[in-house]
């Protein structure tokens, strides 16, 4: 039997076309800046966001440690959600290796950081206080897309307070299918749309777009010059990385806009799993299915992974019961997921 994994959106595997770009792509050495299909990709992605220029990088992580990095110096905050990716998951990244100290602040419901709350934390200049010199936002946020007049009204907030501004846009992409979807309009104007709110952009290529390996950092010329220093630093400098950056070009080519099928795929899973006691579930925005069990069956979570893994079915839960959506799930797979945890609670 098939295995459905919903651990996360970094489990697709390469398409038959993706690997044949792979294997077609013309290479070179990208540390010495010779890697055609690298150049071509951080043109691409630069030029579709509206940034001056663009770093490949091999993960997400790396891409927001050199984004703080090369925004801040030592001695140096950033304020930041509790519940962002480059705070919480990022193995405190920027404080161990930059001594950049985040500011987290609480996340509201849908993802988003008070404007007030923004605007108290930073610091006076004052040499008590660390300097606070960025804002970080993610977008999506656990799967939610914040809405599109926070995000205009937060980094105007810090554009006004003197502030650089970071998006973790590991699934930007997400935000923007999502976003065109409400509003008529299409994923890769939402998608430049967003990113022109920052000075900074981190995109990954290997979540719902299908790429196996790597992300992309956007921005100013001067700012890519500095990132690209922090990259040689924390050895993500590759040499015939082209090879990734194929996959990653034919990923923004061909897998744009059908993250809208794994939108409706998260909304299928929801859908069937309505009505099990004890169970409940926000309804997906994107991609992201989490769920949360009560009363009896609070301790029972890690029971249900199990008797999924039993039937051939992935998920994970961390902190959460979570459920991903992607490339290499379909509605059957999604019928298979709820047809066993719908038998587990009869169990």
């Amino acid at each position: 039997m098939t295995v459905v994994d919903l651990r996360s959106d970094t489990v697709t595997q390469p398409t038959p076309a993706m690997r044949a770009a792979m294997m077609a792509a013309p290479l070179g050495d990208d540390v010495f800046a010779s890697d055609p299909s690298v150049n071509l990709l951080q043109e691409k992605i630069a030029d579709l966001l509206g940034f001056e220029a663009a770093l490949f990088v091999p993960t997400g992580t790396q891409s927001n440690l050199c984004g703080i990095l090369a925004h801040c110096q030592r001695g140096d905050e950033y304020i930041v959600g509790q519940q962002a990716h480059c705070y919480r998951w990022e193995g405190g990244g920027a404080a161990v290796f930059g001594s950049v100290q985040p500011q987290p602040l609480d996340n509201q419901a849908d993802g988003s950081i008070r404007l007030s709350d923004i605007e108290a934390t930073i610091k006076p200049d004052d040499a008590h206080f660390a300097r606070t010199r960025m804002m970080a936002l993610e977008n999506t946020i656990g799967g939610k897309v914040l809405p599109f007049e926070y995000v205009e009204a937060a980094t105007r907030l810090a554009a006004d307070k003197g502030l650089a501004r970071h998006l973790d846009g590991a699934r930007l992409f997400n935000a923007a299918v999502a976003q065109a979807a409400r509003s008529g309009g299409k994923a890769r104007a939402e998608a430049r749309r967003i990113a022109q709110c920052f000075d900074s952009v981190s995109v990954c290529f290997s979540k719902g777009l299908g790429a196996p390996v790597g992300s992309a950092l956007c921005g100013s010329r001067d700012f890519i010059n500095r990132a690209h220093r922090i990259r040689k630093m924390a050895g993500g400098g590759m040499r015939q990385a082209g090879l990734l950056a194929a996959a990653a070009i034919h990923a923004l080519d061909e897998h744009v806009d059908r993250l809208g099928d794994d939108h409706a795929l998260a909304q299928r899973l929801a859908q069937g799993l309505a009505g099990i006691e004890g169970l409940t579930f926000e309804a997906p925005q994107t991609n992201i299915v989490f769920v949360d069990l009560h009363g009896e069956l609070r301790e029972r979570g890690n029971d249900l992974i199990a008797h999924l893994k039993s039937q051939d079915i992935l998920a994970t839960g961390l902190y959460r019961l979570r459920f991903v959506t992607h490339l290499d799930v379909d509605e059957a797979g999604v019928d298979r997921a709820i047809g066993a945890i719908r038998t587990f609670f009869k169990a």
